[in-house]
């Protein structure tokens, strides 16, 4: 597949690019406002691959008596409606990846990703992007769902959660990186944008871990909490009551700490990237670790409040930043 080219043209892809925006701007508020300092094309690529992976996400976190299958009315049928629909993304990528023209393949109707797929095809056509990436993809979304064979509601240890995070953050570093464009032979960038996916996505664990309880899941592995004496109960006493006990906020900590030694080690990665890109990289790095800030003004209150960086902060983030030499 040729990089200059795209496999998809005319108005549909417009407007499915213009939905791609839309979603990015709705739900992924950092990373749309770090991607206006992109160069356009690469730009509207990154809208493309977080409205894919949102699209697939959201499906996965349906409730029972969701629109999406109508005759899902329980858990059950509706984990098994689920797999289901991974499994038929996962041909339409296939399908896609082979032959992209004339029609990209179809979704269950019902889901953001029937707007989201020519985008989509058009973008990891334009930049050369491996199946294999979103196969990861979909196959850690599967172990969000009860009934599949790696479902996982909790995680043990940080061994078991890498095998999550390859394919919900590592891959996704990886997907960026032909758009973003690097200086250097792109597997020397690769292990820093796998750390800053990982690193992402564990912002993402610590600011969403009470959404999480309430869906039955928990992406901090239990042998860390547990060496702060906490478990899913006191979580959950947390979560309902809306306080922070010591011991939760000591194990929040620690694991702030760990994300932010994440972050270290994948920012010696921004300068291996196209120059034109650096500042719209370094301006996402700054507001998803803003993030990790939010959650210790709380007062560590993650399980109760969702940590939002302030609007002023944001602003700064996006400017234009120097270092001394």
């Amino acid at each position: 597949m040729s990089g200059e080219h795209s496999a998809a043209t005319g108005e549909g892809l417009k407007v499915s690019y213009r939905e791609c925006r839309s979603i990015t701007a709705q739900h992924g508020r950092s990373y749309y406002l770090a991607s206006l300092l992109l160069p356009l094309q690469r730009r509207r690529a990154i809208y493309a691959l977080y409205a894919f992976a949102r699209s697939v996400d959201d499906v996965v976190d349906l409730s029972p008596g969701s629109e999406l299958p109508s005759e899902a009315a329980d858990g059950q049928a509706l984990n098994a409606a689920r797999l289901g629909y991974l499994d038929h993304v996962d041909d339409a990528l296939r399908r896609g990846y082979i032959a992209p023209e004339p029609e990209t393949p179809s979704v269950p109707s019902g889901s953001a990703l029937t707007q989201v797929l020519p985008a989509f095809f058009d973008t990891v056509t334009r930049f050369e992007i491996p199946q294999d990436y979103f196969s990861s993809f979909l196959q850690s979304m599967r172990m969000d769902v009860p009934g599949a064979p790696d479902y996982r509601a909790v995680y043990a240890n940080f061994d078991e959660l890498a095998q999550y995070m390859y394919g919900s953050a590592a891959v996704i570093g990886l997907q960026l990186l032909p758009i973003l464009g690097t200086v250097c032979p792109k597997e020397d960038a690769a292990p820093y944008a796998k750390a800053l996916g990982e690193a992402f996505q564990l912002t993402n664990f610590l600011r969403d871990v009470g959404e999480d309880l309430d869906r039955g899941r928990l992406y901090l592995p239990m042998d860390a909490l547990e060496a702060f004496g906490v478990d899913t109960t006191l979580l959950q006493h947390c979560r309902r009551t809306e306080s922070v006990d010591p011991r939760v906020r000591r194990a929040l900590a620690h694991f702030i700490a760990l994300a932010r030694d994440i972050y270290r080690q994948a920012e010696p990665g921004i300068a291996l990237l196209d120059p034109r890109v650096r500042p719209g990289i370094g301006a996402a790095f700054r507001l998803y670790s803003g993030i990790l800030d939010e959650i210790e003004r709380s007062g560590y209150r993650a399980l109760s409040h969702r940590a939002v960086v302030p609007h002023w902060r944001r602003l700064a983030a996006l400017a234009p930043r120097t270092r001394a030499r």
